[in-house]
């Protein structure tokens, strides 16, 4: 009995000290938590200085619609329709102070054709802006308003960001002012089809239509970048959202503060994607780089010596790995300046100096590819009657009647859906739809915005080129 008693003891210790070690460990997950970013402080810190920005454009009246009722009364009622007034339309979105100025940093499409804009503070004042600048390219508007005690927000510096880096965003998604998500940076350097000059930050923080315009926090509280859009082929938030690097916005805020406008660099070149076989056929160590694919005759390129086939490696010292990077460090460069240009021709390394040009104004015109094939999306649209703008409380849009197979349907699009915007376009018909997606680059994938069951949702819309064959 004896012996059975210290055994019993022996292992009565065994067992509590085994419990002592269990209960160590899981003291580890909580030593862990309180290592995680305070968000809470940032946000009461930071969130003054987050605003609610709507914009009121005048929209102009549906004359068909104004032409049948105008018909009806007259037939059934002998009376005169009268004159249809226009209607207002708005858009709303976030921004933030950047300088107790009375600066403000927004999205363009947010306030894009507005006649009118409010900026609403976080103590409810609202104050009318003049919109100082816009710059459609990197999708940045510069506002300014006159007020008094402007909290401002501090300004950090993106480039220390790296994958993983946990990032807090505020805004007033669906209009719910003030609402602060936080997530994981997921990648750097994000290029996007028909956004050449944005090297976007891609995150997967919850972003949703109110969002756009509102800034982008670290764990220090300082703005490292501007939350701009969202992808989506379901019609919800799937994890993938864009944000404009606050120090691109703020290149552009100093273009616009000092002139008006954005003037950016240009080489007249069109390039493509370095892919293994290319890589061995150039005798390069692996696939990087951009492949000058052709010239524009009298462009920077042209005269810096370029030519097809040309590997650019490096930009003023910065490496070209991929090829949407060399058109991010060419917007980005100092228009007038030489810069070096490091490229592979014929297996060897060449070094070019290269003067960097505005774009010309006719760039956008003469430089889009052919234009997208509009039966492969699937599609049949209708203007909306009267009574659905009412009952919608929208100006206009384009009806979604039916979806058949195609990249409407890939996208997510379905019946009863109403389209409202295409990329940066306002759409208020059927025809506005028509006209703006012919205007867009065949094979690219453009934002497209739409109501649902009362809610806004942005969808990723395929442009398919039309098919060489047919």
């Amino acid at each position: 009995m004896a012996l059975l008693h210290k055994q019993l003891t022996t292992l009565n210790r065994n067992l509590f000290a085994a419990c002592l070690l269990a209960a160590s460990v899981t003291l580890v997950p909580q030593s862990a938590q309180a290592a995680l970013p305070e968000f809470a402080d940032i946000v009461e810190r930071t969130s003054p200085a987050v605003v609610n920005i709507s914009a009121t454009s005048k929209a102009k009246p549906t004359e068909s619609g104004a032409d049948e009722m105008q018909e009806l009364l007259r037939r059934f009622y002998g009376l005169e329709a009268q004159p249809q007034q226009p209607r207002n339309k708005q858009s709303f979105g976030s921004g933030f102070i950047i300088g107790n100025e009375g600066y403000v940093l927004t999205n363009n499409h947010v306030i894009d054709d507005a006649d009118k804009v409010t900026v609403r503070l976080s103590d409810r004042r609202e104050v009318e802006a003049k919109v100082i600048g816009t710059d459609p390219r990197s999708d940045i508007a510069l506002l300014k308003i006159v007020a008094t005690n402007l909290p401002v927000v501090k300004i950090g510096d993106p480039s220390k960001l790296r994958v993983g880096d946990p990032v807090l965003a505020i805004g007033s998604p669906f209009g719910f002012d003030y609402s602060a998500t936080a997530g994981i940076v997921s990648a750097k350097s994000r290029a996007l089809p028909n956004e050449a000059y944005v090297p976007f930050i891609q995150t997967d923080v919850a972003i949703n239509p109110g969002n756009s315009g509102g800034p982008l926090f670290n764990t220090a509280g300082e703005v490292v970048g501007v939350n701009s859009q969202i992808y989506s082929r379901s019609g919800g938030f799937m994890g993938v959202s864009f944000a404009i690097p606050i120090d691109v916005a703020m290149e552009v805020v100093a273009q616009l503060q000092d002139k008006g406008k954005v003037s950016r660099g240009y080489l007249g070149v069109s390039i493509q994607e370095v892919t293994k076989e290319l890589a061995d056929a150039y005798g390069l160590e692996r696939p990087a780089g951009a492949l000058i694919a052709s010239v524009e005759a009298d462009s920077p390129a042209g005269k810096a010596g370029l030519k097809s086939g040309d590997v650019v490696t490096q930009f003023n010292g910065l490496a070209i790995n991929l090829a949407a990077e060399l058109p991010q460090a060419i917007g980005r460069a100092k228009v007038g300046e030489t810069y070096p240009l490091m490229v592979v021709r014929d297996r060897k390394a060449l070094q070019l100096q290269v003067k960097v040009q505005p774009i010309p104004e006719e760039q956008v015109a003469t430089t889009k590819a052919a234009s997208p094939d509009l039966s492969r999306l699937g599609l049949t649209l209708r203007d909306l009657q009267e009574s659905e703008k009412a009952s919608l409380k929208l100006a206009g849009g384009a009806l979604v009647v039916k979806v058949a197979e195609g990249s409407g349907a890939d996208a997510g699009l379905r019946n009863g859906d109403v389209i409202t915007r295409l990329g940066s376009t306002a759409i208020t018909s059927a025809r506005e739809f028509v006209a703006a997606a012919r205007k867009l680059n065949a094979g690219v994938t453009v934002p497209v915005a739409i109501l649902r069951r009362g809610s806004t949702l942005i969808l990723a819309l395929k442009l398919e080129p039309q098919d060489a064959s047919r």
